[in-house]
């Protein structure tokens, strides 16, 4: 029996999310849809920009833990934040979800990290990353006993920016194999890929990764292929176990030879796409962690990717587990 069936790491981010239309990411110059990773200027200079902004706790592997605590689950985090306002915002939202938190925070520079998110009319997200505390999470923030006691260590791939992040990764890595536990890791988006296409096929082929989450554009990135069909039999033969989401197409689960195709939930009116990819995560996390069908697991994730995109914000304003149950999913 473990201690915790979830164990995310990720760069601790308090998002500030305003809308706006197309043109202002032109004139901005802001790639749509990705994540873009900027320096402290730069994110002064967004932020006088932006019109009202709603304020909440976020990051990709951070979201994913909300995401399994709402469903019932035992999750902790790893992830740096600063001793200052954004960081106390963090730490109580993660903690109040129910997450296991106690990473140390840094006295007080750099600050903790911001995302402006700018939202425009057809939902989609584009992310401008100032990641600030973030980068200062290493080896000495890793807590073995944790590590241990989780069914499933889960990181995202924008800690392959941070470079202290990686060790520390990898002594999770360690820590997870040794007490017989599993690894599981989000490729983040396709420019992210882009830059680490070397390392993360090494982590797959290795045996460090045994999970793995993308979306269609990362898969195809990772193989460096417009064949979709090409790129899912080489993400299944590199690692022992993948998830790809195909946004309304719903997704397709891959181990070895076997495939799961899962339909997406009915959405009826997008909102925000921040954190869609994240709470996937989490629904197949919970239900893969609790012993459910590969299809069951699909389905729970597709459920709470549909829930968080209806929203505006990354966690999950309703109880994923009360949803779960009406669905017939727990």
């Amino acid at each position: 029996m473990t201690k915790f069936d979830v164990l995310t790491i990720g760069n601790a981010i308090v998002d500030i999310i305003a809308r706006c239309d197309d043109a202002f990411l032109v004139h901005n110059g802001i790639i749509k849809s990705a994540m873009n990773l900027i320096d402290a200027e730069r994110a002064e200079l967004l932020y006088s920009r932006m019109g009202p902004a709603l304020e909440a706790s976020g990051g990709s592997a951070g979201n994913t833990a909300a995401g399994v605590a709402s469903l019932g689950g035992r999750a902790a985090y790893f992830g740096k934040v600063a001793n200052d306002q954004l960081g106390e915002i963090f730490t109580h939202d993660i903690r109040a979800q129910g997450v296991h938190f106690e990473t140390a925070p840094l006295d007080t520079h750099p600050p903790t990290a911001r995302s402006m998110i700018f939202v425009t009319e057809d939902g989609e997200r584009s992310m401008n990353t100032y990641l600030g505390a973030c980068v200062e999470l290493g080896p000495s923030d890793v807590e073995p006993t944790v590590v241990a006691d989780a069914a499933v260590t889960y990181f995202e791939g924008y800690l392959w920016d941070p470079p202290l992040a990686k060790d520390a990764i990898r002594d999770c890595a360690r820590i997870a194999h040794e007490n017989g536990r599993e690894v599981a890791m989000t490729l983040s988006d396709s420019f992210c890929v882009h830059r680490y296409r070397a390392e993360f096929l090494e982590l797959m082929r290795s045996g460090t990764v045994d999970i793995v989450f993308a979306n269609r554009a990362e898969a195809l990135a990772l193989y460096e292929t417009d064949d979709f069909e090409h790129a899912l039999s080489m993400i299944a033969r590199d690692c022992k176990l993948a998830a790809v989401t195909l946004s309304e197409e719903g997704s397709i689960i891959a181990r070895g030879s076997e495939r799961v195709k899962v339909e997406a939930t009915t959405i009826t009116n997008v909102v925000d796409t921040t954190g869609a990819g994240d709470l996937y995560a989490a629904g197949f996390l919970h239900g893969y962690t609790t012993g459910r069908t590969l299809a069951d697991c699909g389905r729970l994730g597709s459920l709470a990717a549909g829930i968080v995109i209806e929203q505006i914000g990354p966690r999950p304003m309703v109880s994923l587990a009360a949803a779960a149950k009406e669905a017939g999913l727990l």
